[in-house]
C-alpha cells in the first residue's frame, strides 16, 4: 500500500496520517508497524513521529490480523512458570505465535486462550497475553502477561533492552572467533519483502555470540539478543557466512552441501532451523524480582546433536 503525501497534509505526524488513511487500523498498531520497520517512508525507515513533507513517498506493509472469529483451542503447551501476574511457555517449533494472514488457528494464542482464564487485551482480541514472540520454526521460552499492567511493564522492559534473552544455534562452517559482535542495522529486505535483511539505515540491531560447542564443519553457538529484531539472528549469523542449519530462507542452500549423506538427511527430517530460546530473563512487574529461566533444547534438536557427537567420535 503507498501514499503521496500533498501540500495540505505536509507537517502531520506519519501515524496520525496513515491513522487517517487506513480504516479499521488503530493509531497504537500502525505505531507499531512504524517501529518494526513495516513503514517505509521515501525508501527509508523513520520514527512514527516524523513530520511529514509534500511528495513523500510512503510504503505500508500491512499484515493484518485474520477476519475470521478468534476461537480458543485445547492446545497442550508446557507451562514453566505461572503465577498471578505472568506465564512462562516453552513455545515447540511448527507453532505460531498468533494468528496472522493465512494462519487463523493452531497458534500459540490459541492455546492460551483456552487454557487460561485471564490474559491481558493490551495486543488486540486475538494476541491474548502475547508479549513478543518467536519464529515458527524457533522452540523456546515466550512470557505471557495476565494482567494489562503486567503487559505494559513487560513491553517497557522489552523497549528499554531490559530483558536478557539467549538462544542456542547451531551454525554451518567453523566460527573463528569464540566471542563476537554482530551490530548490522536490520529491516525489510527492498528486493525480497517477505525477507530481513541488513539494511544501511535498518533499525540497530546487536548479536553477542560465544562458541558453545565445535564440530568438524559446524558450531554450537550461545547467541544474546540486544535487540528484538525480525529474524534478528537469522539475518545476522548468515551475514557472518555462517547460516542457522535448517534455515531454509537464509541459509543459501547450505544444509544441500553437506558432505555427509547421513547429516543431510537427518537435516532434512529435522524439519525446522537450529535455533532454540534456552534462556530468559526479566523483571517481575508486580514484585519487581529479577527472575530467570531455562528451557533444554527439545529432544530433536538434542539427538541431531548427539549425532554429531558420535560421528566425530567414529571419525
Amino acid at each position: 500500500m503507498t501514499f503521496s503525501v500533498t501540500e495540505e497534509a505536509a507537517g502531520e505526524r506519519l501515524d496520525a496520517f496513515l491513522a487517517t488513511q487506513i480504516e479499521g487500523w488503530s493509531r497504537s498498531r500502525l505505531q507499531r508497524l512504524i517501529e518494526d520497520a513495516e513503514v517505509l517512508v521515501n525508501g527509508r525507515i523513520v520514527k512514527t513521529s516524523y513530520k511529514l513533507r509534500a511528495n513523500d513517498a510512503i510504503e505500508v506493509e500491512l499484515t493484518p490480523l485474520p477476519t475470521t472469529h478468534f476461537v480458543a483451542e485445547d492446545i497442550p503447551i508446557e507451562v514453566i512458570y505461572e503465577d498471578e501476574d505472568l506465564i512462562v511457555v516453552n513455545k515447540p517449533a511448527g507453532m505460531v505465535a498468533h494468528p496472522a494472514a493465512g494462519v487463523t488457528s493452531g497458534t500459540l494464542a490459541n492455546a492460551l486462550a483456552f487454557h487460561f482464564q485471564t490474559l491481558s487485551t493490551t495486543g488486540g482480541d486475538a494476541r491474548p497475553g502475547i508479549v513478543h514472540r518467536l519464529d515458527k520454526g524457533t522452540s523456546g521460552l515466550l512470557v505471557v502477561a495476565k494482567t494489562e499492567s503486567a503487559h505494559e511493564n513487560l513491553a517497557d522492559q522489552f523497549r528499554a533492552r531490559e530483558v536478557f534473552k539467549s538462544y542456542i544455534a547451531l551454525v554451518h562452517g567453523q566460527v573463528e572467533r569464540d566471542t563476537g559482535r554482530i551490530d548490522q542495522p536490520i529491516a525489510r529486505d527492498p528486493r525480497h519483502r517477505t525477507r530481513m535483511a541488513i539494511v544501511r539505515g535498518g533499525r540497530p540491531a546487536l548479536s553477542i555470540y560465544r562458541v558453545r560447542e565445535r564440530f568438524d564443519r559446524f558450531t554450537l553457538l550461545d547467541v544474546e539478543l540486544k535487540t528484538g529484531r525480525t529474524h534478528q539472528i537469522r539475518v545476522h549469523l548468515a551475514w557472518i557466512k555462517h547460516p542457522v542449519v535448517g534455515d531454509d530462507v537464509y541459509g543459501s542452500g547450505r544444509d544441500k552441501t553437506v558432505a555427509d549423506p547421513r547429516l543431510r538427511s537427518e537435516i532434512a527430517k529435522l524439519g525446522r532451523q537450529f535455533l532454540h530460546a534456552e534462556r530468559l530473563g526479566f523483571r517481575h512487574p508486580r514484585i519487581l524480582e529479577q527472575m530467570l529461566f531455562r528451557a533444554p533444547p527439545p529432544p530433536e534438536l538434542q539427538n541431531f546433536l548427539a549425532d554429531l557427537r558420535s560421528t566425530v567420535k567414529s571419525g
